[in-house]
């Protein structure tokens, strides 16, 4: 019988020379031969050889850049993508919009058996990803996970924290999250997010379309009644935010999850786990209880959110025809009222900027209340995760520990198929992982409501 070979790299980050991907580049030598660190060996990919080499110097300055593989590969190539995979266990894909460039790099990585990450933000993506890919991914033992960046990480993170302070016989009923970007200068935006959404309300309708064509997952058994509809605009007092809704990917990758851990209430079994490991998943999943869940966008005043919609009606109104989405991609500043640029922020606006996200559940103080004729929530904590900029240091911060535990914990992990990244992650000590690299979780407060 033929041994394995075992590939040349652990992993292999494509498109290293974008703007989020030297990003990636950065955070990956945090870990490259650490000591305890399972990244021993990686490379860099992506159509020009001198961009890549100019994103690893940048990367490295002021210090000279070690010397890191490059190998160049483009997707619209087949061929160059099917040799990429087969030289590394892991592929990060730092390539979007995701709909246009995507899908080439997850079929080689099926093809050849190689783990695929990504950090998209576009539901129609990764729900077309898992329908097409996750039986060919089970068959080779790929792992294909989308959204491991800021889409969607600390809503799904964040959503289980606070889910895990519920402690019995308490159960949650919804969880409202609330996110809050802050900066001491101007925020700007990453073009290709801006260029994904826009492609994302013109292929609204695609999306729709390709759920009514799969089955229908299974909806987790949440206690008490639905949450109310609440006002277009809300004030939360408690965070002190205005907050308006966030047609982001968070709560649709939460569904996700919260539909797999419906469908296996263990969590996935993995390819060789031991038996301390299968106890330690039983126990992290019996702690996480499912509940309602959205999103908002919330700004410190009025004006702030009345301008984040004045944002939102433009792409509503233009993406959905082809001259409006030129206008919108030509003119992204104007449009975006100076949100987004198609040259990015500079390195300085990038370090001013954080965000914070406040995660308010009611709930339950007992589970009977729950079931009792026009029972209320009469509990509610609230809990927050905190971390840098969101795009360029908080996406590749969670990128490469989503990495690293793949690469250390792959036995623990099921052989293969197509899954959002909390039903694999959240076992296996992603959270505790953030924490220790600057993105914190913390409980806020604990409080009864008044009836």
């Amino acid at each position: 019988m033929a041994e394995i070979q075992t590939p040349p790299y652990d992993l292999i980050i494509l498109g290293a020379s974008g703007f989020t991907g030297k990003y990636v580049v950065r955070e990956a030598l945090k870990f490259f031969n650490a000591p305890t660190s399972p990244l021993k060996s990686f490379a860099l990919a992506g159509r020009s050889q001198a961009k890549l080499r100019q994103a690893l110097q940048w990367a490295t300055h002021p210090s000279p850049p070690p010397s890191i593989p490059i190998l160049i590969a483009d997707t619209t190539d087949p061929l160059s993508l099917q040799t990429l995979s087969s030289q590394t266990k892991l592929i990060l894909n730092c390539v979007g919009p995701f709909r246009l460039h995507g899908e080439p790099v997850v079929a080689a990585c099926t093809s050849s058996g190689c783990d695929y990450l990504d950090i998209c933000g576009e539901p129609e993506f990764m729900e077309k990803m898992e329908a097409k890919y996750h039986e060919k991914a089970i068959e080779t033992g790929s792992l294909v996970v989308s959204a491991c960046g800021f889409d969607s990480i600390p809503a799904e993170m964040g959503l289980m924290f606070n889910s895990r302070q519920w402690l019995p016989p308490a159960v949650p009923n919804r969880v409202e999250a609330y996110l809050s970007l802050e900066s001491d200068k101007r925020i700007v935006g990453n073009f290709g997010t801006y260029e994904s959404a826009v492609l994302g309300i013109a292929n609204a309708d695609k999306l729709q379309e390709l759920r009514r064509s799969r089955p229908k997952r299974a909806r987790p058994a949440i206690l008490g009644p639905p949450p109310p509809k609440g006002p277009l605009i809300e004030h939360q007092k408690k965070v002190g935010l205005w907050a308006v809704k966030l047609p982001s990917a968070d709560s649709i990758v939460v569904r996700r999850t919260l539909a797999s851990l419906t469908e296996n209430p263990h969590g996935l079994p993995a390819v060789n786990e031991s038996a301390e490991w299968v106890e330690k998943r039983k126990s992290f999943w019996s702690t996480v209880k499912p509940a309602h869940f959205g999103v908002k966008i919330g700004t410190k005043s009025l004006l702030g959110i009345l301008r984040l919609m004045m944002v939102g009606v433009f792409m509503g109104i233009l993406a959905r025809t082809s001259f409006g989405r030129w206008l919108l991609l030509k003119f992204p500043s104007f449009f975006s009222l100076g949100w987004f640029k198609k040259k990015g922020p500079s390195e300085d606006e990038v370090q001013s900027a954080s965000f914070k996200m406040w995660f308010v559940g009611h709930g339950f103080s007992d589970s009977n209340l729950a079931s009792q004729r026009n029972s209320k929530p009469d509990m509610e904590i609230i809990t927050r995760v905190m971390g840098p900029e969101i795009g360029y240091l908080t996406t590749p911060i969670i990128l490469i520990q989503c990495a690293l535990i793949l690469l250390s914990q792959r036995g623990n992990l099921p052989k293969g198929g197509a899954f959002p990244p909390g039903i694999l992650f959240g076992p296996a000590d992603l959270r505790e992982r953030l924490q220790q690299n600057g993105i914190s979780f913390d409980v806020i407060s604990k409080s009864r409501l008044p009836a």
